[in-house]
């Protein structure tokens, strides 16, 4: 099969939603004038060591928001956000936390998600994360079509759940990632893999 994307696919689901998989699930939470938030995006990844900074894309948008959603729009006002690590265990709580809530509902208590502060920023986290990511808001790009955002952010503040670190190494029970469609996956089985430069 071969289709051109701006001709249509022809199928009863789109497939570029789940060619591109599994892809790790930023849990990003914001605090604004409206209160706090808490959502996922699975167009999600880290993108560089030194200093730490990750992406993560906002598609479509709320007519409450003025043509983005309650995330990106809290990014804007403030500058900060978390990004929370989701393991298998909080996959109910993260998918209550996708539903379409008027701005300036809380997720955290929509969901029941236990709520802590951040240290360097404004903002609330997940305090059963795995791990969670205080950032500094970098850039955001428009892309195309419309309502779509890329969020550039700088990692200035890391948690990790104490039972999540095993010999120095970062090592939580499970990874949550979205393999498009309604399908997710959770990643317990890992290998090692040494790099030519390492023999």
């Amino acid at each position: 099969m071969f289709y051109r994307p701006s001709e249509g696919h022809g199928l009863p689901h789109n497939p570029w939603n789940a060619i591109v998989a599994p892809r790790p699930i930023a849990w990003i939470s914001t605090r604004g004038t409206m209160g706090d938030n808490l959502a996922p995006y699975s167009f999600f990844n880290a993108v560089a060591y030194t200093p730490p900074q990750l992406v993560f894309a906002s598609t479509s948008a709320k007519a409450d928001r003025e043509g983005t959603k309650d995330t990106t729009a809290q990014i804007r006002e403030t500058g900060v956000f978390c990004v929370n690590i989701v393991s298998h265990d909080l996959i109910e709580a993260m998918n209550a936390t996708s539903a379409p809530l008027p701005a300036g509902a809380d997720e955290f208590e929509h969901a029941r998600v236990a709520k802590a502060e951040c240290e360097t920023i404004s903002c609330p986290r997940a305090a059963e994360a795995p791990a969670s990511l205080e950032c500094r808001l970098v850039q955001i790009i428009p892309l195309l079509g419309k309502a779509n955002y890329l969020i550039h952010g700088e990692v200035i503040g890391i948690h990790i759940r104490p039972d999540c670190l095993q010999d120095g190494h970062f090592s939580p029970p499970d990874r949550l990632a979205r393999l498009g469609y309604r399908d997710y996956c959770s990643v317990t089985e890992t290998f090692e893999l040494a790099r030519p430069e390492d023999t």
